[in-house]
């Protein structure tokens, strides 16, 4: 189903704050959000309930964009307030996030789900009470060996992955703005790539 364009959906992107994490496979979601954030010609330019936000238009269509600057099991208190302050359905939040159990440069959206162990979308679920929020899962693949996932995911990219990291940041931006303008059914049907 098409959103009206007067409906006005915030996109979330997660990541650690300051520029030593910056280039972390945990920031994915910080990544995608600059990403699209430079394609309608914005920045980050403001600072509101714990978030740095901007706003622009998709086809006519209205886009908050939001970098909770908390760290990553506390970003529920930012998403909270934020959803509240600009009244938006739960159908209208979409949380952009990285996912160890997707091979990297896939895609998966949801409109629904759990937490895949992610203390971001956990706390995100807590301070909504419901896990019914759309969220962009972006695949950065599993660490080598008997290698830590903490450490794994405060890791850079490695120069190696950067074609796959710059091919899955162009799609997600592309699924972010397919699903603002044609839906969530008609996004997951051209996006979702990589096994679940």
């Amino acid at each position: 189903m098409t959103v009206p364009a007067s409906d006005p959906f915030l996109l979330v992107g997660l990541g650690n704050p300051g520029r030593a994490y910056r280039a972390n496979r945990h920031n994915a979601g910080f990544m995608a959000l600059d990403r699209l954030a430079r394609s309608i010609g914005t920045t980050f330019s403001r600072s509101q309930l714990d978030a740095l936000v901007t706003d622009g238009r998709l086809d006519g269509h209205k886009v908050i964009l939001a970098k909770p600057q908390t760290y990553m099991n506390l970003v529920g208190r930012s998403v909270g307030a934020l959803s509240r302050y600009y009244r938006i359905p739960i159908s209208q939040l979409v949380v952009v996030c990285d996912d160890l159990d997707l091979p990297l440069g896939s895609l998966r959206l949801r409109p629904a789900g759990g937490t895949a162990g992610h203390k971001g979308m956990a706390s995100i679920l807590e301070h909504l009470g419901t896990p019914d929020f759309p969220r962009l899962r972006l695949g950065i693949g599993r660490p080598p060996g008997r290698m830590d996932p903490a450490d794994f995911v405060l890791q850079d990219f490695s120069a190696d992955e950067s074609t796959a990291v710059e091919s899955m940041l162009d799609r997600a931006v592309e699924c972010l703005s397919g699903t603002v303008v044609g839906g969530i059914q008609q996004a997951m049907t051209r996006f979702n790539t990589g096994a679940e």
